[in-house]
């Protein structure tokens, strides 16, 4: 035994004891014979960037029919250290807690091919938010009287702590104690909102990064199966994460700025409570399967190769998206789909030190940007009459963006993600 191995085995009297070699179904076990306590300690560095065209809904020259043009390129940037520790409860029950640190989240926003600020929609408009003129003798054609809905290009910048996570996960079959069955998983993750609020309305700077913080905690159902079968590690993985917004969400309410609000008036008037006005988190459903691959098996090395494909659906809600930084607000989202896949490289270096690098692209289904409800009823009359009766338009509504024939949506968007973490396991 090396001097290092002997050290390790000091330290936690044994060896490590997982559930299983495919990631997706790792536990970290104590009690079993001759391994008292077993842990991982992740490190990680994370980086993924969101493009997405931006098109805008406009009524064809004809006016009989709604066409979308395309306005705006959206890219986002978020570099991120994930720190993560998991140890063994007890024999196949594992405790995880996870702390992200953003280190720079940033976004920018430019036309797109074709598009500058002489004939862009954005910067020659002549609505206010309430749907009135922004001056009697507005002219879009020549931009006499206009006012741009935001400047473009422009820049977004936003970092610091995350949500901390906390995770329990127990293998209720494990392949290495009975190769007649598959290693079982079930788990719940809770991500806590202990990030400060995201306050879309704050104009930031590189020197002056937001926050980051949705205020909303994330509760994760998930279960995993996976079964080694000569040098394939087959796998299968279910989770879906119920959102709950909790203290101190963010409503545009809370920033009324008669520039973004229709009506601001009827912020936190009967019907319109924070509640009704914040923050709407997305529910987040999804399916994992691949493999895992034995590519080279040595006693002190080793290294896999994991294949997956993956597809989530995000349910529509309010919440920061691609516009919500330009429009300084939480937008109301439709839903959509992100189908992609991901590969990845593991290398065992020692029995304490493994490295695994990945690679990540999940393609988002088209779906609406800015899509808030005009009103609802609120005097029980069967109808939304936002003109008898003011009290029921929505604050939230923005006549510029949200009118049919106004609308933004999001296209071609794609994600892509690279990662490298190291794990130390004792």
């Amino acid at each position: 035994m090396s001097r290092l191995r002997a050290v390790v085995a000091a330290l936690t009297l044994g060896a490590p004891f997982v559930a299983t070699a495919a990631d997706v179904t790792r536990v970290a076990s104590s009690f079993e014979d001759n391994d008292p306590f077993g842990m991982f300690i992740d490190v990680g560095f994370e980086h993924t960037q969101r493009r997405t065209k931006i098109l805008r809904e406009v009524l064809s020259s004809d006016g009989g029919s709604r066409q979308l043009t395309p306005e705006l390129w959206y890219k986002g940037h978020d570099t991120r250290l994930n720190l993560d520790l998991a140890f063994g409860l007890y024999q196949d029950v594992e405790f995880s807690f996870g702390l992200p640190i953003v280190l720079a989240w940033n976004e920018d926003w430019s036309f797109v091919s074709g598009r500058n600020a002489g004939n862009s929609s954005i910067t020659n408009n002549c609505l206010r938010a309430n749907g009135s003129l922004t001056d009697p003798s507005c002219d879009p054609a020549t931009g006499a009287g206009t006012q741009p809905l935001f400047n473009v290009p422009l820049e977004s910048f936003r970092g610091g702590l995350g949500n901390m996570r906390f995770g329990l996960a127990w293998a209720v079959f494990n392949q290495r104690k009975d190769d007649t069955k598959p290693t079982w998983v079930v788990g719940l993750d809770y991500e806590a909102p202990t990030a400060k609020q995201l306050n879309p309305s704050m104009v930031t700077a590189s020197d002056e990064r937001g926050s980051v913080g949705d205020r909303v905690h994330k509760y994760t159902l998930y279960t995993a199966l996976s079964r080694k079968i000569g040098l394939a590690d087959p796998y299968f993985k279910m989770h879906y994460t119920i959102p709950v917004r909790g203290p101190g969400f963010y409503s545009n309410c809370d920033s009324r700025d008669a520039g973004n609000l229709a009506y601001p008036e009827n912020c936190s008037t009967p019907g319109w409570d924070r509640k009704t006005t914040g923050i709407q988190p997305a529910h987040v459903a999804g399916v994992t399967f691949g493999s895992e691959f034995q590519v080279y098996d040595q006693p002190r090395r080793q290294f896999k190769l994991d294949l997956r494909a993956i597809t989530n659906y995000v349910s529509e809600g309010r919440y920061y998206n691609e516009l919500s930084g330009a429009l300084r607000k939480l937008l109301y989202t439709g839903d959509y789909m992100q189908v992609g896949g991901q590969v990845a490289l593991t290398a065992r270096l020692s029995d304490v030190v493994s490295v695994r690098g990945s690679g990540m692209l999940l393609y988002n289904t088209d779906h609406v940007l800015t899509d808030e409800k005009i009103g609802k009823d609120i005097d029980a009359s069967g109808t939304v009459d936002i003109t008898e009766n003011p009290a029921e338009l929505n604050p939230n509504f923005d006549y510029r963006t949200d009118f049919v024939s106004r609308r933004f949506y999001a296209s071609e968007s794609k994600d892509f993600r690279v990662d490298i973490t190291a794990t130390f396991q004792f």
